[in-house]
């Protein structure tokens, strides 16, 4: 499991990869406040995340509501693995998906 932040001028990139789940909920919760305070689009890479958790989900819900609330833009990047669209499906997040999608 793993996420990373990487923050530019042009905004905040926060990877995941392999599993997110509750292990790393608080990390995951922290690096999304810290992107959403910056005030610059906020984007979720997906590419290498292999399933996300109820936690997970939950957390970026969350973020892109309130990066919403802030006018702060929040897109995924690129295509959405299988794995990560069936958990979102399953959680009842697809509207919330097809929203914030952009690759």
């Amino acid at each position: 499991m793993g996420i990373s932040l990487d923050r530019s001028d042009a905004g905040a990139v926060i990877a995941l990869t392999d599993t997110v789940d509750i292990t790393c909920a608080a990390d995951l919760k922290a690096l999304l406040l810290q992107a959403l305070n910056s005030g610059a689009e906020v984007v979720i890479s997906l590419d290498d995340a292999t399933d996300l958790d109820v936690t997970a989900l939950q957390l970026l819900w969350a973020a892109e509501r309130q990066a919403r609330q802030s006018a702060v833009g929040f897109r995924f990047a690129g295509p959405v693995p299988e794995p990560v669209s069936a958990a979102l499906a399953e959680a009842g997040f697809p509207p919330f998906l097809t929203l914030v999608h952009a690759g």
